[in-house]
C-alpha cells in the first residue's frame, strides 16, 4: 500500500506550500549523501529509499494541480492515474538538482568530469511542407549551421607542431576540489579548473583556425526523405547531423519539427479527409454523377435520389496516405443542397405550384416536427 504523501514529509493535509517546502528542505538536509560516507551499504541504501519518497511527495504537494487530483482521487494522474514513483527520481543524482534549487548551485560530491567526452547538442528546425508535399512525401534539402571538429587540429585545439601538456594544476581531470565548511558541515566542494577550462590540458599553441576551440561554426546542407503521411507536430531525428561533440564525444542530432500547411479543399482527420460537394435542389432530388476533385485525380461519385443536405458519401481508400503504410484512409464528401437566390416572381411561382403538388408523405421530417 502507497504511503500517504503529507505522512512522508511530516505535515497535515492543509500544510501551506510554505510548510510544504520547509519540511521537504529540512528532509534533504538530513538525508544528504555526505552524511552516509562512513554508513553501512544497507544504511545507504535506506537512506536512498527515503529520499525518493520525500522526492515524489514534494513532487506532488508542492504542484497545486498534482496536489489537488491526489486530494481528490489519491493520485496526482487524476481518476485515471496509479499511484507510485513513476517517473520520480531515482537516486542521490536528482537529489543533488533539488538541493541545487534550495541553496543557489554548486557541487555536492564532485560526480560530473568535464573533462569526459560530451555528446554534441541537437539542432532542431522547423519545415513547413504543403498538403501536397505531406501526401505524396518528399525530399527537401535542409540548411544549418553546426559546429564541427577543427580540420586543421582535429578537435585538439594546438597548432600543428605544437605540443599539448596535462594540466599541472588539476593533473588532467579538469576540476579543482577544495574543503569548505557548510551548513551541512565540512564539504569537499568541486569546481571547474580555471586554469585549462575544464579540459583538463594546457595548449601552448592554439590553432589559427580555432584559436583554440577546438571547433568551427559551418554551414551544412543535410538531404532529407520526407515520408508520405506526415502531419503538423511530428518530429523526425536524424541522427549524427547535430553538433559535434566534445572532448571526443558523440554528435548530436538534427531534429526536424514538422508543419503542413491545411489544404483549401480538404480537411484532415488523422488519416481520413473532409471535403463538401455543392448542388442543387434538381439534383438533389433526383440524384446525379459528379465529377469531384481529390488527392489522386478527379473521381466520380454518385448522389441517390433524395439526397438531403449533410448526408455524406465515402470514397475508400481516397484518404490521406497512412504514414510508414502502403494503405490510405477514406475520402468523405458532404452534400450540401444549396437554396437558390435571386427568384423571380415566375420562378417562385412554378415553385409554390410544385409545393402545392406534394403529399405529407414527401416530406417526413416535416411532417415529423408539426405533430
Amino acid at each position: 500500500m502507497a504511503k500517504d504523501l503529507y505522512e512522508v514529509l511530516g505535515v497535515s493535509k492543509s500544510a501551506s506550500q510554505a510548510e510544504i517546502k520547509s519540511a521537504y528542505r529540512k528532509l534533504a538536509i538530513k538525508l544528504h549523501p555526505d552524511r552516509f560516507a562512513n554508513a553501512s551499504e544497507q544504511e545507504k541504501k535506506d537512506a536512498e529509499e527515503k529520499f525518493k519518497e520525500i522526492n515524489h511527495a514534494y513532487e506532488v504537494l508542492s504542484d497545486e494541480t498534482k496536489r489537488s487530483n491526489y486530494d481528490q482521487y489519491g493520485s496526482e494522474d487524476g481518476p485515471q492515474g496509479f499511484e507510485g514513483f513513476g517517473g520520480g527520481s531515482g537516486g542521490f543524482g536528482g537529489f543533488e538538482d533539488i538541493l541545487s534549487s534550495f541553496f543557489g548551485g554548486g557541487s555536492f560530491g564532485g560526480r560530473n568530469n568535464p573533462n569526459a567526452p560530451q555528446a554534441g547538442e541537437d539542432i532542431q528546425v522547423k519545415v513547413t511542407l504543403t498538403f501536397e508535399e505531406a501526401y505524396n512525401g518528399v525530399k527537401k534539402t535542409i540548411n544549418i549551421t553546426r559546429d564541427e571538429v577543427c580540420p586543421d587540429c582535429s578537435g585538439s585545439g594546438a597548432k600543428k607542431g605544437s605540443t599539448v601538456k596535462t594540466c599541472p594544476y588539476c593533473n588532467g581531470t579538469g576540476v579543482l576540489r577544495k574543503t569548505q565548511n557548510t551548513i551541512f558541515g565540512q564539504q569537499v566542494v568541486q569546481t571547474v579548473c580555471s586554469h585549462c577550462g575544464g579540459k583538463g590540458k594546457i595548449v601552448e599553441e592554439k590553432c589559427n583556425t580555432c584559436r583554440g576551440a577546438g571547433f568551427i561554426r559551418k554551414a551544412a546542407s543535410v538531404s532529407v526523405n520526407i515520408p508520405a503521411g506526415v502531419d503538423s507536430g511530428i518530429n523526425m531525428t536524424i541522427r549524427g547531423e547535430g553538433n559535434c561533440g566534445r572532448n571526443g564525444g558523440p554528435k548530436g542530432n538534427l531534429v526536424l519539427v514538422l508543419y503542413v500547411v491545411d489544404s483549401p479543399e480538404f480537411r484532415r482527420v488523422g488519416s481520413d479527409l473532409y471535403t463538401e460537394l455543392p448542388i442543387g435542389f434538381f439534383d438533389a432530388a433526383n440524384g446525379v454523377e459528379k465529377q469531384i476533385k481529390t488527392m489522386k485525380g478527379m473521381a466520380t461519385i454518385k448522389v441517390p435520389p433524395s439526397t438531403q443536405s449533410g448526408t455524406k458519401i465515402r470514397l475508400r481508400g481516397y484518404g490521406m496516405k497512412m504514414l510508414r503504410k502502403d494503405s490510405y484512409g477514406d475520402l468523405y464528401i458532404t452534400v450540401k443542397v444549396e437554396t437558390p437566390k435571386g427568384l423571380s416572381s415566375k420562378q417562385i411561382k412554378l415553385l409554390k405550384e410544385f409545393e402545392e403538388s406534394l403529399s405529407d408523405s414527401q416530406y417526413p421530417q416535416i411532417k415529423k416536427y408539426n405533430k
